[in-house]
């Protein structure tokens, strides 16, 4: 009995630290220049707009899904498109950049491309746009 009592633990353990929301840093080294791209929960990005007023909020989508549902103070820059990296370098490497999509695919993708330029703090919004709305959070429609 005490063994399947100890599987038990065991296993709800590992079931519960698997479903917890868990930000990664990945860190990066191009020409010399450290980047640390961090995956962050939607909490942790309204927080940091909450007390961060320089940093750069940039929804990577479409500008057809932009036109639906945004983050309050995001500037679009589809990462799908020819210009994204024209677009990227009129930022400003210094600051802090968030990005976020709907899902977490495409900023995956944007968040390798700034780190590639030289952009050095980069937050990637766990599960997008998506994770943010479902966790009830204030956004802008239409």
């Amino acid at each position: 009995m005490k063994k399947v009592l100890l599987i038990i633990t065991v296993l709800f353990s590992v079931a519960y630290t698997s479903c917890k929301e868990q930000s990664k840093t990945i860190e990066t080294q191009v020409e010399g220049v450290t980047s640390s791209i961090k995956v962050v929960s939607p909490r942790e990005v309204y927080d940091a707009l909450q007390e961060d007023t320089a940093l750069q909020l940039i929804d990577v989508r479409t500008p057809q899904e932009y036109g639906v549902t945004r983050l309050k103070t995001s500037q679009n820059i589809c990462v799908t498109t020819p210009g994204f990296k024209e677009a990227a370098a009129k930022l400003d490497k210094s600051l802090p950049v968030y990005v976020y999509c709907k899902k977490g695919g495409r900023s995956a993708r944007a968040s390798e491309i700034l780190a590639d330029m030289g952009f050095t703090q980069i937050y990637d919004l766990q599960g997008g746009i998506t994770n943010w709305e479902s966790q009830e959070l204030e956004m802008v429609k239409g």
